[in-house]
């Protein structure tokens, strides 16, 4: 697969098959990920692989906690979304939600429903493997930018061995339960979870891509020659 089929082939995945993905195979993308840029060469990335009982010890610990805690869980120690959220992002964002329930046949105003799917986040969406990357609470938003690119490195070197994932801030709404299981020091903070496996191509909700603008609309060209 080249770079021009991975990153047209990613999306996040929302159900998998349970097929296991073995640990070489995670720990050559997690270390191919590296060359991902960052400022100063700084790396400032830390990842933490889990799979087998390790992810369904952490499932365990939070599946009782679902019908009460959803959607704002222990609260997030960053903001995810800008509050309050202007145009043309709030629509942006509106529209991605609609299409996911949609693809469920899922109504609007059916919020049990909706959360019984958002809670699926806390099952990695049936994935056997789960990582999650922190950050030091010190850095500032140059590191921040690193660390998403090195996201997405991993996203598309996954494509590479036919493997898809789905990033998951929803993670950081139980950070204080996702620091507990993986004794983060106290230096560090949850940044993002992410699914890792092989897709359920029979399943609905992975039969739709979210949209994305034309070019121009936020890209500007000058001074090519024709």
């Amino acid at each position: 697969m080249d770079v021009f089929e991975a990153v047209a082939s990613r999306y996040s995945c929302r159900a998998f098959l349970s097929t296991p993905v073995p640990e070489a195979t995670v720990r050559d993308i997690v270390a191919r990920a590296a060359r991902a840029p960052s400022a100063g060469n700084m790396q400032p990335w830390r990842v933490y692989a889990i799979a087998g009982k390790r992810v369904e010890e952490l499932k365990a610990i939070l599946k009782p906690r679902m019908a009460s805690e959803l959607p704002k869980g222990e609260g997030t120690d960053y903001t995810i979304y800008p509050e309050p959220l202007t145009e043309p992002y709030r629509t942006r964002r509106f529209a991605v939600g609609e299409m996911l329930y949609q693809s469920i046949s899922v109504l609007r105003e059916d919020k049990p429903a909706r959360y019984k799917q958002y809670s699926r986040n806390y099952e990695f969406f049936g994935a056997p493997v789960a990582l999650f990357f922190a950050r030091e609470k010190v850095h500032g938003p140059a590191q921040w930018a690193d660390i998403g690119g090195y996201l997405q490195t991993v996203a598309l070197l996954a494509r590479g061995y036919g493997l898809h994932t789905c990033p998951q801030q929803a993670w950081v709404s139980f950070h204080r339960t996702v620091r507990k299981f993986l004794q983060l020091p106290d230096n560090l903070m949850v940044y993002s979870g992410m699914a890792l496996g092989y897709e359920d191509p029979d399943a609905q909700i992975n039969a739709w891509r979210s949209p994305r603008e034309p070019v121009d609309a936020y890209a500007s060209f000058e001074g090519f020659e024709s």
